[in-house]
């Protein structure tokens, strides 16, 4: 509450200090919204201009703008009326790097900064990718790291909206379409105000449609996401980034990877997060992805009321150690109120640019708590959790026997992904290396038959289960192995088995 009550007083006060700004009309400095003309300078003047006199609100009104890559600089607000398009050049030379960034709407170093209203900024993100494509195999400009499935993000298409090292910046009601590349990326900024935004980034690869990079006081909300990347990315690229007293909430995300994600880069820390009242659908990856692989600390996470809807996975936890000098922690998170409904095939199919392929003949994969062999993810509580599963898992395709659990990959050092397991021995809850987890009013739901047992327990301490709601047809529902301390209500327990009762269980033929 206290961060919250913070926040407000931030946007409070911007919005009291954008109020009494001077108007300064981009047409005035010779801009033409007829869709054609290059507007680079004549914004930029507007935006100099603005800045001189001690702050302003730089006017986008009716039309169509062409502009490469504009710098945005003290007290000043972009402010786009109803009708207004700030359009992105399709020419890779208009984007020159300003401070080590590429991107349409950039800023180093700003204090103050807006951009605001009804209008759209579109980058045109395809048309500069393909772009830059020809360009390479013309000749023109090579990329000596060139790969033909896959163009890389600091291959020159930069991002959409780039802000490094800032202080107060306010976004409201704008529309972000058609990214090169991430479409926004805040990097070591701080007091950050997100409303309202809607975001369709489906233009090409790597669109994550809200990235935020080692901030501090961030208010997203009210946001409505589609991108064909991650959905809203808390990020630590580098180590000292550290993301503290976020707030995500009343958001609807749509993605061809995860919806909300902490990493994939977390070598920093991500500490005293709150993401509530979250709507995910035909999302590819986790509803909930939770990630420490490069040595980040990741402390007091509170995630409530999350509706998922055919969600390739719901609950992601995990704690690897991908990079750096040792493995870094996730402790004390709290998952509650989660409703997601899991599909049996690819629920991103409808996406034109979908993420990485995947083999889609498996066995559908549960909800993984996962820490290393002594880095224990530590005080995880899940509380009021329903997930309906789709079932039809079946030992032809892959079989981990409850008498082989240690068969099961430990994949320590590689990128976290709901599958990144491979094949895994339940269909619910899959929990391996935790201290202190407790699941309370858990109900799973199948939809169709499936082998497995509901929930794996391998190298856990401390479980506490109560109110566990899982189909009344089928027996031996809980296993536990190497399992410690644990406080089971008595229908939990009678469906609790210990895999050393199947150690002569043969696979399928």
């Amino acid at each position: 509450m206290k961060n919250k009550i913070i926040i407000t007083l931030f946007i409070f006060c911007i919005s009291l200090t954008v109020s009494a700004q001077k108007i300064f009309d981009i047409k005035k400095y010779g801009a033409v919204g007829d869709g054609k003309t290059l507007n680079t300078k004549a914004i930029q003047k507007a935006i100099d201009a603005a800045n001189k006199s001690k702050g302003g609100r730089v006017v986008f009104s009716k039309g169509t703008f062409l502009s490469g890559s504009i710098v945005l600089k003290n007290n000043v607000e972009l402010f786009f009326e109803d009708g207004a398009v700030l359009l992105g050049s399709t020419n890779p030379d208009d984007y020159p790097k300003f401070e080590g960034i590429r991107a349409l709407i950039l800023a180093y170093e700003s204090k103050n900064i807006a951009v605001n209203g009804k209008g759209i900024i579109n980058g045109q993100g395809r048309e500069l990718a393909l772009a830059i494509d020809s360009l390479h195999h013309t000749g023109v400009r090579i990329d000596p790291k060139y790969n033909y499935r896959r163009m890389r993000p600091e291959d020159g298409r930069g991002k959409l909206i780039s802000f490094v090292k800032c202080d107060s910046i306010t976004m409201k009601h704008i529309t972000l379409k058609n990214s090169p590349g991430w479409v926004q990326c805040f990097r070591e900024c701080k007091n950050i105000v997100i409303d309202f935004m809607k975001v369709e980034s489906r233009a090409y690869w790597n669109n994550d449609g809200i990235d935020v990079d080692g901030c501090e006081n961030v208010r997203i909300t009210n946001c409505n996401v589609n991108a064909a990347d991650d959905g809203i990315c808390l990020k630590s690229e580098e180590q000292g980034l550290h993301n503290n007293n976020i707030y995500i909430g009343n958001c609807t995300i749509r993605s061809s990877a995860n919806a909300v994600k902490f990493g994939t880069g977390s070598y920093g820390s991500f500490k005293n997060v709150t993401i509530e009242n979250i709507k995910v659908f035909d999302t590819f990856r986790s509803a909930i992805a939770i990630e420490s692989v490069d040595g980040a600390e990741i402390e007091n996470i509170k995630v409530s009321d999350v509706t998922a809807v055919n969600t390739g996975n719901a609950i992601l936890i995990r704690l690897g150690h991908r990079n750096g000098d040792k493995a870094g922690y996730i402790k004390n998170v709290s998952v509650k109120n989660v409703k997601a409904q899991i599909p049996f095939g690819r629920p991103d199919i409808d996406y034109d640019m979908r993420g990485p392929e995947v083999d889609y003949f498996h066995n559908p994969f549960p909800s993984s708590i996962a820490g290393i062999p002594g880095h224990l993810i530590e005080n995880v509580t899940l509380e009021n959790i329903e997930i309906v599963y789709p079932g039809r898992a079946s030992k032809g395709m892959a079989y981990h026997p409850l008498s082989r659990l240690k068969d099961v990959k430990e994949n320590i050092k590689g990128y976290p992904e709901f599958t990144m397991f491979g094949e895994l021995p339940s269909w619910g809850f899959y929990v391996r290396h935790v201290n202190g987890i407790e699941m309370k009013n858990i109900k799973l739901i199948l939809e169709k038959e499936d082998f497995r047992p509901a929930f794996v327990f391998d190298d856990v301490k401390n479980l506490t289960m109560n109110a566990i709601d899982i189909p009344s047809d089928k027996n031996n529902q809980i296993v536990f192995k190497d399992v410690s301390s644990s406080n089971l209500d008595s229908e939990a327990a009678k469906r609790k088995i210990e895999p050393e009762q199947n150690k002569f269980e043969l696979p399928a033929h």
